[in-house]
């Protein structure tokens, strides 16, 4: 587990295998500061990548989740600087407007081909829950996913999902996906944990909340 991105990016770009990472979780086009994002590396036997994913915590006190996609600026800190002219984000999700406060983002997921069908990624979709229950404690959590995944029963913990979550094009990333929406309400995520009784999750987590936030 790390929250220096700029190490992420070296692992992912070092993963061949890998799609491309989505700009929100580049230090090159959207900063993320300390305390406000964490990823999670998976190696097997050979201490190669097998499984990778990010997360970050969004602001949205005076916005909300579908104006932050629409704005390019889930993506981008600054996208007159760094978006491309054709980038665009459409997001007719209903529900995506109701996102607001603290709003943590899960993303850039990648499990090796090798490892899937055993069970990872709902362990993973655990443990990456309470970091961010332990980290940030947020309004929702969510995520954006394609809907063969959704269909295949393998996006896991989240109690609502939506089309139109994001009509997406990223040209520098080759990016273009028609993305369902999928989150989970802060009280959901408590109610969660506290049912595991911090056994599954928790425990999982080596660290505090505070320990989280100095990133030690």
């Amino acid at each position: 587990m790390g929250f220096d991105f700029q190490e992420y990016i070296s692992i992912t770009q070092a993963t061949p295998s890998k799609g491309p990472t989505f700009p929100n979780f580049r230090p090159d086009r959207s900063p993320i500061n300390q305390g406000d994002g964490f990823w999670v590396l998976g190696v097997d036997k050979n201490n190669e990548a097998a499984l990778l994913e990010a997360a970050r915590l969004y602001d949205l006190t005076y916005t909300n989740f579908a104006e932050h996609l629409q704005s390019l600026k889930a993506f981008y800190a600054d996208p007159t600087k760094h978006a491309h002219p054709d980038d665009r984000c459409v997001c007719i999700a209903p529900s995506a407007k109701s996102l607001v406060g603290k709003v943590a983002y899960l993303g850039d997921r990648w499990l090796r081909t090798d490892f899937r069908g055993q069970g990872i990624s709902k362990i993973m979709a655990g443990i990456v829950r309470g970091v961010s229950y332990a980290m940030w404690a947020p309004d929702f959590i969510c995520a954006l996913v394609e809907r063969q995944l959704i269909n295949k029963g393998v996006v896991y913990g989240y109690t609502h999902h939506e089309s139109g979550g994001a009509q997406l094009r990223l040209v520098e990333n080759n990016i273009v996906e028609d993305d369902w929406l999928v989150w989970q309400t802060g009280e959901e995520l408590r109610t969660l944990v506290n049912r595991h009784e911090r056994g599954d999750l928790i425990s999982a987590i080596p660290f505090s909340s505070e320990q989280a936030m100095s990133g030690a």
